[in-house]
């Protein structure tokens, strides 16, 4: 068996410690992990007493071999996405920590705990106001878009 990248050791260690202590709400799909170690799917629940209580949604993040120097590529994925005023319908998250703020002391876990907050913080169900033109013109991969953070109070 070959040796493990350092990326992929943290991956794997990252990947034991979601799946032995995860944070409440969330859950891997071991299924799809299994498959490929650099792209997860991630389940997260909404949390109790938000606007989000009772609804599931699924993350897809994708890892490339910089992890944890380069942040994973993080989107929303399934029939469920979120409607909510940092999140597009086409599934792509609006949330710093996801590139400019990325650190690699950062961890998957730890993305699942900022996505949660930003949903269970909500006041108000709406997609960000330039959604549909985003969504039109915007680069499939959401790290190449140039954020522009307007509004941290939602």
């Amino acid at each position: 068996m070959s040796a493990l990248s350092p990326a992929k050791k943290r991956l794997h260690k990252e990947l034991m410690s979601l799946i032995s202590e995860p944070p409440p709400g969330v859950t891997v799909d071991a299924e799809s992990v299994s498959e490929n170690l650099s792209e997860w799917k991630i389940n997260i629940d909404g949390v109790e007493g938000t606007l989000y209580e009772g609804e599931h949604f699924q993350l897809l993040f994708k890892f490339n071999n910089k992890y944890p120097f380069d942040s994973p590529e993080v989107t929303f994925i399934g029939t469920n996405i979120p409607i909510h005023p940092h999140v597009y319908s086409n599934g792509h998250i609006c949330l710093s920590i996801l590139t400019e703020d990325w650190s690699p002391a950062l961890s998957v876990q730890s993305v699942c705990l900022s996505i949660s907050s930003m949903l269970s913080s909500c006041k108000e169900k709406k997609r960000p106001a330039d959604n549909t033109i985003y969504v039109k013109t915007c680069n499939k991969n959401p790290k190449k878009t140039k954020w522009w953070y307007h509004d941290d109070s939602v």
